[in-house]
């Protein structure tokens, strides 16, 4: 009797860890935004209307680091991890000069209803009309996950812009998220502490908005100690550095997402837990203006302002079909939410839903 209850107890011990073990190899995604980083930056490098305007302040400075002699070299000394790694192992979506669009289909224009629009699958315009505080109604694909038992507790959403647990709704969903001048919370590591203890030591420049730094360490330390499956990173800095009209900090702001990105990819590929089952989806919630003139409103984005509509794409991981950049195609917003869950092998109520997810693996 009692070598039989030894045998039944050693199934089910090798039972649990099949299946913990087959939920570990599902596919992990980290969706990571760029607040307001236009396409013609990603796709063309520096802006050199703007280099030579009014917003520049030390013009020979951002003409040493960023400057070469043809597009390919400013773009890639501008973002060299998305041109040297990204275009060559991966998917770019949004170069408008090869017929590759990337458009919203929210009529806002603005970061509360890009955010909604990229989390949720769909515009909604009538109630999402401003960036206000109000706890988001539509279900995020965070929420969805969060629901899952695949996924369940292994979802977090991390923000530089103190909006995010109104938008993704924590309250409601469960799903943890640490965002603006947040501290980390619970049980927390020696690193986890001395980020509470300094990110206000450091510069505050906006109130509702840290530094990316400071987001970017409390999302890579709770990766450490949590592995969670699903994770949404927001970088802010970008977008609220160009609407105060500083071109300097918005161009450096970008070069440092970019390799903030980059140290991200190498702790995923040096983790057992993430290393070659992981998914990068980066994407912006809207774009801007163009010119260097006041009247063509670089400094800002909304349904006044031509090409705020403008958004672009990025991917990166293990079954994703290295061809670089997109030419002649027509993608939305709204598919990256529906993207992101096919590739978690999660269901997709098209009621709900209703674009289609892009197809970016190798047959």
């Amino acid at each position: 009797m009692k070598a039989l209850l030894n045998i039944l107890l050693a199934t089910m011990l090798f039972a649990s860890l099949s299946i913990k073990a087959q939920q570990d190899t599902s596919p992990n995604v980290i969706l990571i935004t760029l607040d307001g980083v236009r396409w013609q930056d990603v796709f063309t490098g520096i802006d050199t209307n703007l280099l030579n305007s009014s917003y520049t302040h030390d013009k020979q400075l951002l003409t040493e680091k960023f400057v070469g002699t043809s597009i390919e070299e400013n773009r890639t000394l501008l973002m060299p991890f998305l041109w040297n790694t990204i275009a060559k192992q991966g998917q770019l979506h949004g170069n408008r000069n090869k017929n590759s669009k990337v458009n919203l289909t929210n009529k806002m224009m603005f970061s509360y209803p890009g955010y909604n629009e990229i989390l949720t699958g769909r515009a909604d315009d009538e109630n999402i009309d401003s960036n206000d505080k109000i706890y988001n109604k539509n279900v995020t694909l965070l929420e969805l996950a969060n629901t899952t038992e695949a996924y369940k507790g292994k979802v977090a959403g991390f923000g530089s812009w103190d909006v995010f647990p109104f938008i993704i709704n924590d309250k409601r969903s469960g799903v943890p998220v640490n965002a603006g001048y947040m501290d980390a919370m619970g049980d927390l590591n020696e690193r986890e502490k001395l980020l509470n203890e300094i990110q206000r030591q450091a510069p505050v420049i906006w109130e509702n908005v840290r530094l990316d730094v400071f987001t970017h360490q409390y999302a890579k330390e709770y990766m450490k100690k949590n592995h969670p499956k699903l994770v949404y990173i927001s970088y802010g800095e970008t977008d609220d550095f160009a609407h105060d009209g500083h071109f300097d900090f918005y161009t450096k702001s970008l070069h440092n997402t970019d390799a903030l990105i980059a140290d991200l990819w190498k702790y995923v590929q040096n983790d057992s837990f993430y290393k070659d089952n992981t998914y990068f989806i980066i994407t912006t919630d809207h774009g801007r203006g163009e010119g260097a003139k006041e009247d063509s409103k670089w400094t800002s984005h909304g349904i006044d302002v031509a090409g705020a509509e403008h958004t672009w794409l990025a991917i990166l991981g293990p079954d994703v079909t290295a061809s670089g950049e997109a030419s002649n195609e027509q993608l939305y917003t709204n598919q990256i939410a529906p993207t992101v869950l096919k590739t978690l092998n999660m269901k997709i109520d098209s009621n709900k839903m209703p674009a289609n997810s892009i197809d970016f693996k190798r047959p």
